[in-house]
Parts: C-alpha cells; sequence; structure tokens
C-alpha cells in the first residue's frame, strides 16, 4: 500500500494516507473513546477522524477490493499450472475383451501435471491490466475526497461545538445582565423612585431571557453528538462527554477566485478520479475489440496413465505433453461489435460524466468564495456593532439613573447588545467554514500538523 500512494499521488496526500493506513490497520473496538485526550483540540480530532471515521475506511476498503482486481486480471497473463486426475471402474458387461485379458480388469485412471502460458489474445490482457490499474488510481483519488469531506464535515462540527459554547456564554452574559436590571428595578421600587411598570418590564425581560439559554445548551448538547458521529467515536452509553477546547478566533486569509478555480481543476480528487475512470473505460474498448482477433496459447505437461484400453495388463506408461492451441471465432453473430459499440458509448458517458463534474466543481468554486467574501465582510460589521451596542448600553445606563429615560431604553439597549454578540458569533463561525469550505472546493488538503 505505501509503495502504491507514493507512486500515484503527490508526497503531501501520500503521506497523509499512509499515516492513515497504518492507524487504521486494526479492527475498530466496540468503545474507542478512550483512545482521545481528556480535552480535544481540533487537530486531535482530525487526526482521530483519519482513523476512525466510517467513510474513509470504507474507502480505504475500495482500494484492497482494486489490488485484488489487478491480482486476478493479471493472472491471465501469468504461466497457469493445474494437475487433473481421473478414475473410473467400468462394470464388465460394458467392456470390450480382448483375448487375454482377466474380466475383473475394469479400472482405469491418469494424473496429468499441465502448464499453460497464454502467447496472444488480440491486446486483451494488456489492456485489461491498464484498466485495472486505472481503476485503483480512481479508488485511490475516491479516497482522498472522501478523506476531503469527513475532515471538512469533522471542523464544521467541532466548529458547531465552539458556536454553542459561545452562544451559552453569551445568553448567560445577557441572563446575568437582566438580573441585575430587575434587582436595581427592585431596589427603585421599593425605594419608591421607580415605576410599578418599570420593575414588570425588568422581570419579563429576565423570564423572557431564560428559553434561549436553554435552547443553546440543548443545541451543545446535539452539536456534540453530531461530532461523535463525524469523528466515527465509538463509546458505550456512560462515557463522558467530550471536553473540546478551542475558539472560533481565526487569522485573515487572503483567496482570489482565479487562483481558486486554477487549484480546483488541479487538485480535485473528484475531478482526478473520473479522468481515471475515463481511461479504463477506453481500455475497455481495446478488451472488446481484442475479440476480433485469434487467441494463442502454449501448453506442457507430464501425464501419467493406466488404461488397459492402451496400456499393457496392470502397467502404466507415462510421458511429456507439449503443444500450443488456437481458437478464433470467424464469424460470432455480431457479438463482438456489439461489445465495442457498448465500450464506446460507455467512454463518451464517462467523458460527459467529467465536463459535468468540471461545471460542478467550477460552481462549487465561485459559491464557496462568495460565501467566503460574505463572512468576511460579517466578521468586521458584528465586531464594529458589539463594539456600538456596548457604547450604547452603558449610555443607557447612566441617562436611566439620571431619569432621562425609561426603563424599557435600557432593556431595548440590552437587546441591541445580546443581539450583536450572537451576530459576532454567528459571524464568527461562518467564516470558519467558509475558510474549510473553500479550501475542500479547491481540493486543498486539510491544514494541520499530522504529529505520530
Amino acid at each position: 500500500m505505501k509503495i502504491l500512494l507514493r507512486r500515484f499521488l503527490p508526497p503531501a496526500l501520500a503521506a497523509l494516507l499512509s499515516a492513515l493506513t497504518l492507524r487504521a490497520q486494526t479492527t475498530v473496538p466496540a468503545d474507542n473513546a478512550s483512545l482521545l485526550p481528556a480535552e480535544v483540540d481540533l487537530p486531535a480530532a482530525l487526526r482521530y477522524a483519519l482513523g476512525h471515521n466510517f467513510s474513509i475506511l470504507q474507502a480505504r476498503e475500495s482500494i484492497k477490493e482494486q489490488e485484488g482486481v489487478i491480482v486476478e486480471t493479471m493472472a491471465a497473463v501469468l504461466p497457469g499450472v493445474a494437475v487433473n486426475s481421473q478414475y473410473g471402474d467400468t462394470s464388465s458387461r460394458l467392456q470390450v475383451k480382448f483375448p487375454g485379458q482377466p474380466a475383473e480388469n475394469n479400472q482405469a485412471w491418469s494424473i496429468t501435471l499441465e502448464a499453460t502460458q497464454a502467447l496472444f489474445a488480440g491486446g486483451k490482457f494488456s489492456a485489461a491490466i491498464h484498466g485495472a490499474k486505472a481503476l485503483r488510481q480512481a479508488a485511490l483519488y475516491q479516497m482522498q475526497g472522501a478523506i476531503n469531506d469527513a475532515l471538512l464535515d469533522v471542523r464544521t462540527k467541532f466548529y458547531e461545538v465552539l458556536l454553542n459554547q459561545e452562544q451559552i456564554k453569551v445568553q448567560e452574559e445577557n441572563l446575568a445582565l437582566l438580573e441585575q436590571q430587575a434587582r436595581d428595578a427592585q431596589s427603585r421600587y421599593d425605594a419608591g423612585t421607580g415605576a410599578h411598570y418599570d420593575l414588570l418590564s425588568a422581570q419579563v425581560a429576565l423570564a423572557n431571557g431564560q428559553p434561549p439559554l436553554i435552547q443553546a445548551r440543548n443545541n451543545y448538547r446535539i452539536a456534540l453528538e453530531q461530532l461523535r458521529q463525524s469523528l466515527g467515536l465509538v463509546s458505550s452509553g456512560s462515557s463522558a462527554p467530550l471536553q473540546l477546547t478551542g475558539s472560533l478566533d481565526h487569522p485573515p486569509e487572503q483567496f482570489d477566485l482565479e487562483s481558486a478555480l486554477a487549484a480546483a481543476r488541479t487538485n480535485r480528487p473528484e475531478l482526478l478520479r473520473y479522468a481515471q475512470l475515463q481511461s479504463a473505460q477506453e481500455q475497455n474498448v481495446k478488451v472488446a475489440r481484442a475479440d476480433y482477433w485469434p487467441t494463442l496459447s502454449a501448453f506442457g505437461g507430464y501425464r501419467v496413465i493406466n488404461n488397459p484400453l492402451v496400456t499393457d495388463l496392470g502397467s502404466t506408461k507415462d510421458g511429456w505433453l507439449l503443444g500450443v492451441q488456437s481458437s478464433w471465432a470467424v464469424f460470432d453473430g455480431r457479438a463482438t461489435a456489439g461489445r465495442v459499440a457498448q465500450a464506446k458509448s460507455q467512454v463518451e458517458q464517462a467523458r460527459l460524466t467529467l465536463l459535468d463534474e468540471q461545471l460542478t466543481v467550477e460552481v462549487e468554486v465561485r459559491q464557496a468564495y462568495s460565501s467566503f467574501e460574505e463572512a468576511s465582510e460579517l466578521v468586521k460589521a458584528s465586531a464594529k456593532t458589539v463594539e456600538q451596542a456596548q457604547e450604547a448600553l452603558r449610555e443607557a445606563r447612566i441617562r436611566y439613573s439620571a431619569g432621562t429615560i425609561a426603563q424599557l431604553d435600557v432593556l431595548n439597549a440590552q437587546v441591541q447588545l445580546t443581539t450583536a454578540r450572537t451576530n459576532l458569533v454567528q459571524a464568527d463561525y461562518n467564516y470558519e467554514v467558509a475558510v474549510a469550505t473553500l479550501r475542500r472546493a479547491m481540493g486543498v488538503a486539510d491544514k494541520f500538523e499530522l504529529r505520530d
């Protein structure tokens, strides 16, 4: 496997797949949660997914399947050796009697050791081998695509957990501010300086702040389970939930559309896979055309025989067998022509599938780039809005303390700050996902350090 990876794939991807092969050589245990560290960061989650994500494991098995196909196909050009034996016991009533032959001598047997070697088959065998190798390379690219998709899914699910963690913090901070506001309103009302309406408004706002926090905590629990599924994390029901570490803070990324499109045309494993499938179909045309030609093979062996019709009574004979044999279907009712037509049609279908996939990839890259631009703009706008909302709440409290605005104005300012913080957290999440999605659309391998 390692030799195949180094031969057919870029060095970085070959190293990644080699590491994956080493990690996934054992059967997935019934409970593999203990293989993760106590606190899981994003690189640890990605490395774990390489060895346990079921989509990746299935893609790896497809490579083994294609290796078996190649071995089976190459067997046709290698010598074949077989031992054939035969034994017979014929009733004396069916035997032809010869002078001097005893009546009880009615048994015959033979043993033949024979080797055969195909000499010519119209190029069928070489074309079949090249086609099988193309299918193997297609399986390797399919595995690369499975890795890219699986790691993107892990990243997205990991970011969703972090998003819900941040949303819990936002709602907890909002609830703490509302509780303080309710206490202030209660104090003012008790002192006779505040209206009962303000107290009710503060209490209602505090009650309305509870459901978003409850929902955020539930979303967090669900996000953890979705991440566990994406990782391929099999654990017993008593296992403790994942403990993640990390944040949605991100360094700025730079992309341009033309470079992204060029990278996708070169790197997307889907395109490389369909190109190999088209090549395999082209080899199938040669395989079908080979039936127009005769086949030629040589055989040789050694036979030992004991047959009363051939040998002397009670004796055996042995000797070498050498020869060649040929077969040529001069007319097969145009069956070969039909197979050639089918193979050509399959080549054209593969070509059209490749063109369709090229268009699909281009659209994916353009959409991912547009989403990246949108996410970049939203992060900048949301960060500025949070600063403005914080200042607005500070001024509202001062003015409320001075008696120039009502309690409702302070509550509105608090709602605006919570909304701004929620929007910023969502914008950070969207940015991280947009970057990862664009890199996947470009066919760029996931960027994380693969440590032993």
